[in-house]
């Protein structure tokens, strides 16, 4: 069967970037003969958190040589993202019940026109991307950047009234119930998946008897997508947000949650070392924080996967299926405070790496 999705993709991406291409010239910006962002599987790529919608990511110059990074769309959904994440990064930088001050890319140039929204920011250049990093740096920047959302603490009603407007807000209830749509979307979309949705059962109960633990540590600035693609670090060591669309108020852990089980996959070594250091240098309650986080983003992951099966099809549907099941092994050790083997780990990497297409492999490159 055809891969609709994906062609529907491509002929979106055909369309609107030369509308962009044509518009994004009369005012002197050059864009790069490859557009990564427009390739491999980032048509699948739905965001499961945040305001989603159609939009093209560009690489570009100005006519002054400056490189650029532009969002360009035509759609409602993706002009409310840019619009909504030029908010949050505008009230990140005067924010004033956060200890630190978030660095983010200076904004060049936003404007509508012809239909478009545009957003143009400075591209912000590194000597090296984060996994190439000596364990040691990876360590250090890594928390810095934690301790940074940490520093921003909704504790007051008129601090809540202040970001309401701006944030979304995530309590206790409101983990339990996104964890329960994920439930039920997972039973939906792979119905014969039976220990999966066991898996996914126990976790829910487990969330359901810890609410408590965690609205304990909520209010807190966290972003939910914090990833080495979302963070760049420059040759001062000045690391530069990026994604604000994924900021909201919520548990503390969230996003070291996401970040964490990124690592499993990508750097089990540096997952170990901070989950160890909250251990050693936090509460226990805090590490109970951490470990309820982990799961409840893992079951958004294999959501997501268990999502993708219908929009795929050949070696990218076999590699979702693979994902499926890669998540849920891991979801599984987490249940029991455990970590997957390394054979477990390195078998998934063969099969990905085997099955992902070459546009895919590309886009990859420089990526984390």
């Amino acid at each position: 069967m055809p891969n609709t999705s994906h062609t529907t993709w491509l002929e979106y991406c055909s369309r609107e970037l030369k509308l962009a291409t044509d518009l994004l010239s009369k005012r002197g910006y050059t864009l790069d003969p490859e557009q990564p962002h427009l390739s491999g599987e980032r048509f699948l790529m739905q965001a499961v958190t945040t305001t989603s919608g159609q939009k093209l990511i560009l690489f570009g110059t100005s006519h002054e040589g400056t490189r650029v990074v532009i969002k360009a769309t035509r759609d409602q959904a993706g002009a409310h993202e840019i619009d909504h994440e030029r908010k949050c990064r505008a009230f990140l930088t005067k924010i004033d019940f956060a200890a630190t001050v978030f660095h983010t890319p200076p904004e060049l140039a936003y404007f509508k026109q012809a239909g478009f929204t545009f957003t143009i920011n400075a591209f912000i250049a590194q000597p090296s991307t984060f996994l190439e990093r000596p364990l040691p740096q990876q360590f250090h920047f890594a928390l810095t950047a934690f301790k940074a959302q940490e520093g921003a603490h909704a504790t007051t009603f008129k601090h809540r009234a202040r970001i309401r407007h701006i944030y979304s807000i995530r309590e206790a209830a409101d983990y339990l119930q996104s964890f329960t749509d994920f439930s039920h979307k997972i039973q939906h979309d792979i119905p014969t998946h039976r220990t999966v949705h066991t898996l996914i059962d126990d976790t829910a109960h487990r969330l359901s008897a810890k609410l408590e633990r965690i609205e304990q540590y909520g209010s807190f600035l966290t972003h939910t997508d914090f990833v080495p693609h979302n963070f760049r670090i420059s040759s001062d060591g000045t690391m530069y947000l990026l994604d604000f669309s994924s900021l909201v108020f919520g548990n503390k852990y969230e996003g070291w949650a996401r970040f964490l089980n990124f690592m499993t996959l990508y750097n089990p070594a540096l997952e170990q070392a901070l989950v160890a250091y909250v251990r050693d240098n936090r509460t226990v309650e805090e590490s109970e924080a951490l470990h309820l986080m982990r799961l409840y983003r893992l079951g958004e992951l294999i959501r997501y996967y268990a999502s993708t099966l219908e929009k795929s099809d050949g070696n990218l549907r076999t590699l979702n299926e693979a994902r499926v099941q890669f998540w849920s092994d891991v979801l599984a050790a987490e249940l029991q405070h455990q970590t997957i083997s390394p054979g477990t780990r390195i078998t998934y990497q063969t099969t990905r790496d085997t099955l992902r297409s070459q546009d895919e492999q590309k886009r990859q490159q420089g990526l984390h």
